[in-house]
């Protein structure tokens, strides 16, 4: 197996050192928990625009064959209807800057808002490998696949 590349963690927010720095909860999990780095509890109000939630962390992956995504938890999406308000995020290698984590309430409108606490645990991030191949422009392509007419392509 190949060893993990390293990844520089920048703590922005001192208070996670007593919530907790993003880990993995189990020693299988794919993806480390975030936390909302809140002053005050935040209302999402079903349907109402995306708020962007503050890590309290920035990432240096400085490996262009590496990138972070930012996912839901899923116990949350599903028993409140907390979702990621652009599906999910991606973090390039080179970006330095806090991470923000953008939450939407899908919850139809007359629902209940869903209140984001201070330190909770709202989001996920999972590293993922980044292949990178070489475009080679070419006039038609060296072999055929019979997969054409884009989405239902292979049928219901």
């Amino acid at each position: 197996m190949q060893a993990c590349p390293p990844v520089e963690l920048k703590v922005l927010d001192a208070r996670l050192r007593d919530w907790g720095l993003p880990d993995w909860q189990t020693p299988m999990a794919a993806a480390l928990d975030l936390r909302a780095c809140l002053d005050a509890p935040l209302a999402l109000h079903p349907q109402a625009p995306a708020e962007l939630v503050r890590s309290g962390i920035a990432l240096h992956m400085a490996d262009p064959h590496l990138a972070a995504v930012i996912l839901p938890r899923s116990g949350l999406g599903h028993r409140t209807g907390l979702v990621m308000g652009n599906a999910a995020g991606l973090i390039d290698a080179d970006y330095t800057d806090e991470i923000l984590i953008s939450a939407w309430n899908r919850n139809p409108p007359g629902s209940a808002p869903i209140l984001i606490q201070p330190g909770e645990r709202i989001a996920q991030m999972l590293f993922v490998p980044v292949i990178r191949p070489a475009l080679v422009e070419v006039a038609e392509f060296s072999r055929t696949s019979g997969r054409m007419g884009g989405f239902g392509s292979t049928g219901v």
